[in-house]
């Protein structure tokens, strides 16, 4: 996120104005909890988080569902109960969004639930008649979410975390990409010359006439 600001002429932040502060949150806790080897996988994927950001609460809740939704079937039992809640809340934030009846759950989440079914139930029962207000939700439901989540992820026992964790970013990317219309404009987000310079500090090669045109750095730029 550091390397956001840098390339959108921000000051130097982790929490740069270009970028939505939940999906920087989601990109601090997986850059956090990569390991090194698996650090420089995620360097291609600054260009695609500069200029999505939104005031919708959509984000936030879409954001926080993906990353709950995909730590809940693999996270240890002691955090199954708190990312059954996530999920269990974030529909309910979109329900009375979008005027959907309680109770209603997409399929995704439908799926991930009934892999936990204890969980789940305790879930259910425990966020019953519970109402989250938007600004509560957006304040600290949904980073908290994000924080366990990832961090569940990095310490479950899965074969290969660093992969799921990249995953898990690319789908925030695109849940924030698609909320917010986004399209890639490589000359409006950023200059490449200096994503070649940032990409030449940090030891990358990268070819000379490399441009990126679809706002998300290839792998071959970074000896991925």
């Amino acid at each position: 996120m550091e390397l956001a600001s840098y390339l959108a002429g921000e000051r130097w932040s982790d929490h740069p104005a270009c970028t939505h502060p939940l999906l920087a949150a989601v990109a601090c806790c997986v850059n956090d909890y990569t390991s090194d080897a698996g650090r420089t996988r995620l360097a291609g994927l600054v260009p695609s988080v500069i200029g999505l950001t939104s005031d919708d609460l959509h984000v936030d809740a879409r954001i926080a569902l993906r990353c709950a939704r995909t730590a809940l079937p693999v996270v240890a039992a002691e955090r199954q109960r708190v990312m059954a809640v996530s999920v269990l809340t974030c529909e309910r934030v979109l329900a009375d969004l979008d005027g959907r009846s309680v109770g209603w759950l997409e399929e995704q989440s439908r799926w991930a639930l009934a892999q936990v079914p204890q969980a789940a139930r305790w879930a259910h029962d425990f966020t019953r008649g519970i109402r989250t207000s938007p600004g509560a939700f957006r304040r600290h439901a949904a980073p908290s979410t994000v924080h366990y989540a990832v961090e569940g992820i990095a310490r479950a026992c899965v074969p290969q975390p660093d992969d799921m964790l990249r995953d898990l970013l690319v789908e925030a990317i695109d849940e924030c990409a698609a909320w917010v219309h986004h399209e890639a404009d490589p000359d409006m987000m950023f200059d490449t010359a200096t994503w070649v310079a940032a990409c030449r500090l940090t030891g990358t090669a990268v070819a000379p006439d490399a441009i990126p045109r679809s706002g998300r750095a290839p792998a071959a730029w970074l000896g991925a």
